[in-house]
């Protein structure tokens, strides 16, 4: 076997000396493998929210359509990186062999199932079919391979869940874990989108963190989102609004928290021009921890700014130590949660 790069830029195609994810192509060839790679037999994509939203407007919800707009993406850059969102996903798939000088370094064997933990928008994919596409909840079947690089994440799936209940929590593992992190007891939470995939989860850590002095605020977009969030009893207060429209969702947030305003704002929708809501929403020195993909930086950094705005914001890394295992021990404390997941995503 070839020697491969630990970060995988062997498998660079252009421009040489970056890393695969800004790469604008990489090699997806799967006939042979390198000494530091695992191949995996691809059983399904769980696409990134806010890269799958913007797939299926593209296509008019066509499902067609869809098929045909990512296999042009695999095609054109040997992975799935959405063009216009930049973000990927991740997968779920079965290992189906191990690089030479991965043996004993590894805990996996072939036959495994694992869920990748690092994103679509790096990793080498090759799409051979579509099977099926499941819109309502950003997950495409296919037969396929990928390359996992001997820096990449993963973990196994377990064996006390269903593997795409298990892969759709796994999908967003970063943002729970992260309001682990950042919630101590007397916080006041503002979640954004608290009653989509990541929202749900970041509500009941958030929650658990917070205790009895804290708050937990759930922002939703739709009643039935929010309807959803106040049956499983995770926030204190619970409203609906436009994400985009932010003086109108201060207006709501002032009232709430009696001007205070949030400690910590964590915002999880996977749609554009959300930023200053959540910026204003925040009081001085307080944290804003940008999950979402759609979020831009830009403007996130230039609005604080603009209306003098000490606040604190977090770039939504998907990756913090322990994310896998918090989020799946989520699923099993809260059997309310875990059947709303087995309904939705399972």
């Amino acid at each position: 076997m070839k020697k491969g790069n630990k970060y995988g830029i062997h498998r660079v195609i252009e421009p040489k000396g970056v890393l695969p994810q800004p790469a604008n192509k990489i090699d997806n060839n799967m006939d042979e493998i390198y000494d530091n790679e695992i191949l995996i037999d691809v059983q399904t994509l769980n696409v990134d929210s806010a890269s799958f939203t913007d797939i299926k407007a593209r296509a008019n919800g066509d499902h067609k359509k869809i098929a045909e707009i990512m296999l042009e993406i695999v095609e054109k850059q040997g992975k799935h990186r959405n063009p216009w969102t930049g973000s990927g996903g991740m997968l779920l798939g079965t290992v189906e062999k191990i690089g030479d000088a991965l043996i004993g370094k590894t805990d996996l064997k072939v036959g495994d199932k694992i869920a990748t933990l690092v994103s679509l928008s790096l990793t080498p994919l090759r799409i051979d079919k579509i099977k099926e596409i499941r819109d309502a909840v950003d997950q495409v079947d296919i037969d396929g391979k990928a390359i996992l690089f001997e820096s990449g994440i993963y973990a196994k799936i377990p064996d006390d869940m269903p593997e795409k209940l298990a892969l759709s929590a796994l999908d967003v593992a970063g943002a729970p874990a992260q309001t682990a992190k950042l919630c101590k007891p007397g916080d006041t939470v503002l979640i954004i989108g608290a009653g989509g995939k990541s929202g749900m989860l970041c509500s009941y850590e958030a929650k658990k963190r917070v205790g009895v002095t804290g708050k937990v605020i759930g922002f939703c977009h739709s009643q039935k989102s929010a309807d959803r969030l106040l049956k499983l009893g995770f926030a204190d207060h619970v409203f609906t609004a436009d994400a985009t429209q932010p003086v109108a969702v201060l207006d709501i947030v002032e009232k709430l928290t009696d001007g205070q305003m949030a400690d910590v704002t964590i915002n999880n929708v996977n749609i554009p021009d959300t930023e200053m809501t959540s910026i204003l929403c925040t009081k001085n020195n307080g944290i804003v921890y940008f999950f979402s993909m759609a979020t831009s930086f830009t403007k996130a950094a230039l609005g604080a700014e603009g209306v003098g705005s000490d606040v604190t914001m977090i770039v939504g890394n998907g990756y913090t130590k322990g994310h896998a295992e918090i989020t799946l021990q989520i699923l099993r404390e809260s059997e309310a949660l875990r059947q709303v997941f087995t309904e939705l995503y399972a």
